[in-house]
């Protein structure tokens, strides 16, 4: 198998840091996504790699529809039974690249942190781009950049780190315009590569989690406000299926 289909990830559970810096340890981390992501979101969302559900969720009030999805047996289960009272939320499963079980176009596709997990990322989108309404948009949020990648991405199953270059070509070969592409989370790249690349940690400490998300996390977002990062431990893409 490859892509998404052999994705080696750390055991699904409750306690499991979604997004590998998600659960009450990041909350200003989480916030900061949901941002990032909701500006782009119409009335209909397919989630890819929907985890546990938390962060498609947060969307529901603007919803008409939402789909989520995962690979994983396990989180699909939990998916199905966090949504079983909402007839408006709809819950699959499969591995991308493949042809996706949606009778019904949406007009927003989100995937936080999946792209990273697939050998051929440029079909997994063409794939995504099927199902997407014609000037509809596929938000990506992957990890950036090789210079940070370490034994973390390696236990997680990262095919690669993204930079804006990588990106945007993986973006226009599967026939996508690109909206919005650049890095971000600076300060959180330098304390990326601080901690797993030069300190060797092999997975992010929950307490060191928590200090980064009180302190880092605003400090980052006050600067983006104002300035272009050149560099980050993220990089944000916004992709406009043609038409």
């Amino acid at each position: 198998m490859s892509g998404y289909d052999r994705v080696v990830q750390p055991a699904a559970g409750d306690e499991a840091l979604e997004n590998h810096l998600g659960g009450d340890e990041a909350k200003n981390y989480r916030q900061y996504e949901f941002d990032m992501v909701a500006p782009h979101v119409g009335r209909s969302l397919l989630e890819i790699g929907s985890g546990l559900g938390h962060f498609a969720e947060q969307f529901l009030p603007r919803l008409d529809r939402l789909v989520v999805s995962d690979f994983d047996p396990y989180c699909v289960e939990q998916l199905e039974k966090r949504f079983a009272d909402r007839s408006d939320v709809s819950v699959l499963q499969f591995g991308l690249p493949t042809e996706i079980p949606l009778a019904e176009p949406v007009d927003t596709v989100v995937m936080m942190n999946v792209l990273e997990h697939i050998e051929e990322d440029a079909e997994a989108l063409r794939s995504l781009a099927k199902v997407t309404a014609p000037g509809g948009r596929i938000v990506i949020w992957v990890p950036g950049y090789m210079q940070l990648y370490g034994d973390f991405d390696r236990k997680v199953g990262h095919v690669t780190r993204y930079t804006p270059a990588t990106l945007r070509k993986t973006v226009t070969e599967a026939g996508l315009g690109i909206d919005v592409l650049k890095p971000i989370n600076f300060l959180g790249g330098i304390a990326w590569w601080a901690a797993v690349r030069r300190g060797g940690v092999g997975y992010p400490d929950p307490r060191l989690v928590k200090i980064y998300d009180r302190t880092v996390v605003p400090t980052t977002r006050l600067i983006e406000r104002f300035i272009r990062p050149p560099f980050g431990q993220t990089v944000f893409c916004v992709a406009r299926v043609p038409g």
